[in-house]
């Protein structure tokens, strides 16, 4: 079994990620898995939260590879920052067969040498950066809504924007 695992702060997830998504139809599996607590020490809205707009995502997506893991809500409970390293270490118990892909855009790339254990993230595990093809930063979008932006298509799907809108979320700043 050929799984990716695709990490991010998913604050809100939108259509850039979605355009990475759509290009890793090859993989039976692709975990999206939502930042427990940003290594860089990013401010997110509730990891639940952030874990509901995942799933009205996955709705939206249409693409059947794609599942939602919480497991960095486990891994987090230290208070800890959740690393790549320790991630793909638990992901590798629960999966013993299957080979695992960290999934990355060329943003993570540039900084992969900051990474706790890259050396030996580059020898365990395959590496694939995958450029958006529409280029959506959630930044963007935090930012459009504070602005008071009340079409939020062309950055969310509509599970998403909906969600966003009916919990009034993003409305203060970080």
């Amino acid at each position: 079994m050929k799984i990716a695992v695709f990490g991010s702060a998913f604050n809100p997830p939108t259509r850039g990620h979605l355009s990475t998504l759509a290009r890793l139809t090859h993989f039976d599996q692709v975990l999206l898995v939502p930042s427990f607590s940003h290594a860089w020490g990013k401010s997110m809205l509730p990891f639940a939260t952030r874990c509901e707009l995942v799933s009205c995502f996955i709705e939206d997506a249409k693409l059947t590879n794609l599942s939602l893991c919480t497991l960095e809500q486990t891994l987090g409970q230290s208070g800890d920052a959740v690393t790549t390293y320790a991630l793909f270490s638990a992901l590798e118990l629960q999966y013993p067969d299957a080979e695992l892909t960290f999934v990355l855009g060329p943003d993570n790339l540039l900084n992969f040498s900051k990474f706790y254990q890259s050396e030996a993230i580059l020898k365990r595990w395959s590496i694939l950066c995958s450029p958006e093809t529409l280029t959506v930063r959630s930044t963007q979008v935090r930012e459009a809504i504070l602005a008071g932006q009340d079409d939020l298509s062309p950055w969310l799907t509509p599970s998403v924007a909906a969600m966003v809108k009916a919990m009034a979320l993003y409305l203060h700043q970080d």
